[in-house]
């Protein structure tokens, strides 16, 4: 079928028929969008025989690579077998059973029990519903707000998009819903003035000490945030912001949320981004890295207080036709697998995730109009800023953004503009000689891209 029309064929039929999620439809109609027509390693492939290298892992998710050959017979030797059946109507099959059993050994300590999803914002509006249930049960029907964070990003599902902090998202939907409020971003460049990062990280956690006693104790049941800001930027936290965090929901008997769908699955160099920090959870939401993108997926994850409490309430009335599907499962399954047996995650920690940090702060730091040049693991990003000297960043946060990631587009490499933040998220498998080649392309495109900052008359 892929060699039955040519690209013009193909970006007609789109803006025919398919309607492009977080996109300008008009707009793209008019351009035509890029068909991707295969993709192996860290490369794709477009119906016009470029070579592009993927800095961003699909949408942050593909942590295994492209074009594992073991994954799809998996998935085919699943569907042959049971190609579907649900978990309803006291039913299990072995898929589920093996993945649930293989993701409590690589989950943190405490964490045995596991509910499916198909997504990361189905995982979201998942863990909405458990917090609300578990505060119902324990007798505290009060207990029903949940702070989320400016900025934050949880998925564009109405309860997902509420507890989100975009604002943009917000303004269509008559959003956030009722029983969501935001405390601001732990974001220490904007944010930090005078104080250290470690300074601020005490002061950040604050706001969210300074939210719950404006909403009040007993009516807030959590507080949720991604251990590192995916889509809101790679906002990279103190290292005294989350423990914090841990002890500020202690205090005030207030369950603590991460969500884990982009930090998940290895991208940290730890399987998890509260290792990282530090902080232990009630519950957290994944998704994205448990397949790698070869099947829709998520879980929720909870920890054996959350798991006790809703077990005692008997009926929990949420679920859906597809959690924990046996061919998702299975591959799902696999990849956790060969993240774990083929030494992936512990090479994103050792070896290939130091080198990227290093490089990449070499790299970038160099230029005049970059700079917060941040990262974990194999997850990456730098500001460009008006002016280094007072952190001044430029006016229309988002319009410089979008003009840098379509010089990367241009040059094959791509890269993410989250407003005037420029993210990376490559697959894990990427080497250290492939990590050289990205960000020399990199390079030349940040050369052009103050160049023509200059010519516009931008700074």
């Amino acid at each position: 079928m892929q060699n039955q029309r040519t690209t013009t064929e193909w970006r007609e039929l789109d803006a025919a028929h398919h309607l492009h999620p977080f996109t300008d439809t008009n707009s793209l109609n008019q351009q035509g969008a890029r068909v991707i027509t295969k993709a192996e390693g860290i490369y794709l492939y477009d119906s016009e025989g470029n070579k592009i290298l993927d800095g961003m892992a699909g949408l942050w998710c593909v942590n295994i690579g492209y074009g594992r050959k073991d994954l799809p017979e998996v998935a085919k030797q699943q569907m042959e077998q049971l190609a579907y059946y649900n978990t309803f109507f006291k039913t299990t099959h072995p898929a589920v059973v093996e993945l649930s059993h293989l993701l409590s050994e690589v989950a943190p300590e405490g964490f045995k029990h596991v509910f499916y999803t198909n997504s990361g914002s189905e995982s979201v509006d998942t863990m909405i519903r458990m917090v609300r249930r578990y505060w119902d049960v324990k007798g505290k029907k009060d207990k029903k707000t949940l702070i989320g964070r400016w900025n934050g990003y949880h998925g564009s599902t109405i309860g997902g998009a509420s507890l989100g902090g975009m604002t943009y998202m917000h303004e269509q939907g008559d959003l956030p819903i009722p029983g969501i409020v935001h405390v601001e971003q732990p974001w220490w460049y904007k944010h930090g003035k005078d104080m250290t990062p470690e300074e601020f990280g005490l002061a950040a956690a604050k706001w969210v000490e300074d939210k719950i006693l404006e909403v009040g104790a007993d009516k807030v049941a959590a507080f949720v945030g991604e251990p590192i800001q995916g889509a809101g930027g790679v906002i990279v936290p103190p290292s005294t912001y989350w423990p914090e965090i841990q002890r500020i929901c202690q205090k005030y008997d207030i369950l603590l949320v991460a969500d884990e769908v982009i930090c998940g699955f290895g991208r940290t160099g730890e399987w998890f981004g509260q290792q990282v920090f530090g902080f232990k959870p009630d519950i957290f939401t994944t998704a994205k890295g448990l397949s790698s993108g070869y099947q829709p997926i998520g879980a929720v994850f909870v920890n054996d207080k959350v798991a006790t409490t809703l077990a005692a309430g008997g009926d929990f009335n949420h679920g859906f036709t597809y959690s924990g599907h046996p061919v998702a499962a299975a591959v799902a399954h696999a990849n956790v697998k060969a993240l774990r047996d083929e030494g992936i995650v512990d090479r994103v920690k050792n070896d290939t995730g130091p080198y990227m940090q290093k490089r990449w702060r070499e790299v970038f730091s160099q230029f005049e109009h970059v700079d917060d040049v941040r990262g974990v693991g194999l997850i990456q990003a730098f500001t460009l800023v008006k002016n280094k000297a007072t952190r001044e960043l430029f006016p229309d946060f988002g319009e410089i953004g979008t003009m840098c990631r379509d010089i990367f587009f241009k040059n094959n490499l791509i890269m993410r503009a989250c407003g005037d933040h420029i993210v990376s998220a490559p697959p894990l498998v990427i080497s250290k000689e492939e990590i050289d080649q990205m960000l020399e392309t990199a390079a030349k495109c940040m050369v052009e891209f103050e160049k023509q900052l200059k010519e516009r008359g931008l700074v």
